[in-house]
């Protein structure tokens, strides 16, 4: 807005400009892009009072008012009825001009802070070539160059010399030190775009040569899943198909399933080992073989076999299985890597027995066998060696091994490696040999010694039997074994229920929960079944149950939960005194403890037979 004054005629006219909207809005935009440019706040700059002062080209929009001048003569009032003499205009005038003047202000802010930038800018600016002495750079550019002139002067001196010594040729035009230079330029050119060929050429190949430290992964463990333990034997299953079919296929070879197949077989290998052509021959059967499963992958059906496949049925899988089916699944596919893990274990034990000389008869002769190979390897040529090997494995495989599968006896006497095979002993055939070996010696030992009394029982000797005499002191956590059942110490636990089987008592005639299940402990000794509940607090404890052999009336395998798959975890046992059988469940050795229970049961049945029989 802009304030005019006119003195015509003595009377004082004001003119009012006002600037249309747009423009201002158009100018603080501008001067906000100004202000917020860089990363800077407004908070980063000082505050306006410190600010130097402006210059008067800065200033130069502001109005100063001047002093409005009376009217001469009040008959010219008249004159402009609607003009600024009206008290309406003169406020409106006021707001406007009081409005205007504050963005003024705001723009002139706005003006001292991009001043403010600026000055601050060049600062950065002046900082920035004094940090990085492009003054300095450009010297030591300067002083290499001229270095290099000099090097280039010498070097042209050298060549002349030498071009003045050496015999008169025909003339050559000289190179001026400008094309020397060139020259060498394009030299560098060309070596840097032989790098950069042989760079991009063998640097990927390079890199793989780099050595790095290993990366450690850590694989994720799946979670137990009936489903997928099924799905892994299934695939295991299948990946072990064909090698299965090859062994059977091998074996059906061996044993002249199909006669002419292996005469056909057996004569070609005969000639092929003859001439030196075994290596070629089953080469060319893995050619072959590979051929003819490309063919059966891109759709041929090709079905060569000498044992015919026999396809087994698989069930579908079925989506809803109850709680039985899943855990008879479960059962059985754990039954099936039992007994894989079972036969993989037992052929790595026999082969790290027989390297470790557990049984010293089977590794001397294998030991033998290796001394004889290595002499043979070191004064036979190797052809002739070929020749021998392949000639007794073509033997040995359609004619010896045919005669020992049809002949039993006769390969149990003879087949040296059958015969060593299995007499290699397993890590728990070790063990049941150690624990038979040590119970002879204890039970010779017994033999030879007297009796001893219980007088001397403290000064037992050294070679007595560590089974007596821990029958003699073996106690419970509770206390002394016989003290807690009131039996004779003569009674003590046998050697396999030494420390007892956990169970529970299951009293079906009785009504209350705490009398009806019981846990503890059960003990065989040889006239009394024991049991220790694990909630009794002294040696009488009413909750203990001793239940003499001779009153059994029946024993058998007994399942407590109907519901769940298997024959079950208890053992049922039929006394006179009670209306129901007592039942000891979830025993994990139930088969061990019924074979006990059984075992000493009929011992006692048989010895109290006899004289029964005799009073007759």
């Amino acid at each position: 807005m802009k304030l005019c004054y006119d003195l015509r005629a003595g009377v004082a006219v004001r003119h009012v400009k006002v600037k249309p909207r747009c423009a201002v809005l158009t100018m603080l935009k501008r001067l906000d892009k100004i202000r917020f440019r860089g990363p800077r706040t407004r908070d980063d700059f000082p505050d306006l009072g410190e600010s130097p002062p402006p210059s008067d080209n800065e200033c130069n929009d502001e109005v100063q008012p001047k002093p409005r001048a009376a009217p001469r003569d009040t008959e010219d009032a008249p004159r402009d009825p609607a003009g600024s003499g009206s008290p309406t205009m003169a406020a409106v005038v006021q707001d406007f001009q009081r409005s205007e003047s504050e963005r003024l202000s705001e723009v002139k802010g706005h003006l001292e802070i991009a001043l403010l930038e600026k000055h601050f800018l060049q600062e950065e600016l002046r900082k920035l070539r004094e940090e990085t002495n492009v003054d300095s750079l450009r010297q030591e550019l300067e002083r290499e160059r001229s270095k290099r002139l000099d090097l280039e002067q010498k070097m042209n001196e050298v060549l002349r010399t030498r071009l003045e010594d050496s015999p008169p040729q025909p003339p050559r035009k000289q190179q001026s030190p400008s094309n020397n230079g060139t020259e060498k330029q394009q030299k560098e050119v060309w070596s840097s775009r032989l790098q950069k060929w042989l760079h991009e050429r063998f640097g990927v190949y390079i890199e793989d040569f780099r050595f790095q430290p290993e990366e450690s992964t850590v694989e994720t463990e799946e979670p137990l899943s009936a489903k997928r333990l099924t799905e892994n034997m299934r695939r295991l299953k299948r990946g072990a198909r064909p090698v299965t079919n090859f062994l059977r296929n091998l074996s059906a070879l061996s044993n002249w399933h199909s006669v002419y197949t292996s005469a056909i077989a057996f004569i070609i290998y005969m000639n092929a080992a003859w001439h030196g052509w075994a290596i070629p021959m089953f080469l060319f059967l893995a050619i072959l073989r590979l051929s003819l499963n490309y063919l059966i992958a891109r759709g041929w059906r090709i079905q060569w076999s000498i044992v015919p496949e026999v396809s087994e049925p698989m069930d579908p899988p079925k989506e809803d299985l109850t709680v039985s089916e899943k855990f008879q699944l479960v059962l059985d596919v754990a039954q099936k890597a039992q007994n894989i893990f079972g036969k993989m274990a037992d052929v790595l034990e026999k082969i790290k027995n027989l390297f470790m000389w557990v049984q010293p008869d089977s590794t001397r002769k294998l030991y033998i066998c290796l001394w004889v190979a290595f002499i043979t390897s070191c004064v036979l040529p190797y052809k002739l060696m070929g020749f021998m090997m392949g000639v007794y494995a073509g033997i040995k495989f359609f004619i010896i091994d045919f005669l020992f599968k049809s002949c039993p006896k006769l390969r149990d006497k003879y087949d040296t490696p059958y015969i060593v095979w299995n007499s290699l002993p397993t890590d728990p055939q070790l063990k049941e040999r150690t624990n038979a070996t040590v119970s002879r010696r204890l039970s010779c030992i017994e033999k030879v010694q007297p009796v001893v009394s219980r007088s001397s029982l403290a000064t037992i000797p050294s070679g007595m039997s560590r089974e007596d005499d821990a029958g003699r002191s073996h106690s419970t956590k509770k206390g002394p074994f016989h003290e807690i059942f009131n039996l004779p110490e003569s009674e003590r636990p046998l050697a396999v229920c030494e420390n007892g089987w956990r169970c529970c008592l299951i009293n079906r005639d009785r009504k209350m929960p705490t009398d009806y299940i019981r846990n503890g402990m059960l003990y065989v000794t040889e006239n009394y079944l024991c049991f220790e509940s694990s909630s009794s607090k002294s040696s009488a404890s009413k909750k203990n149950k001793v239940i003499k052999l001779e009153d059994i009336t029946d024993v058998q395998k007994y399942k407590v939960l109907s519901v769940l798959p298997g024959s079950g975890m208890g053992i049922s046992i039929a006394t006179p005194s009670t209306q129901k059988p007592l039942v000891f469940g979830a025993m994990i050795h139930r088969d061990e403890a019924f074979e006990t229970i059984y075992t000493q049961y009929m011992k006692i049945l048989t010895t109290s037979k006899p004289p029964a029989s005799a009073e007759n």
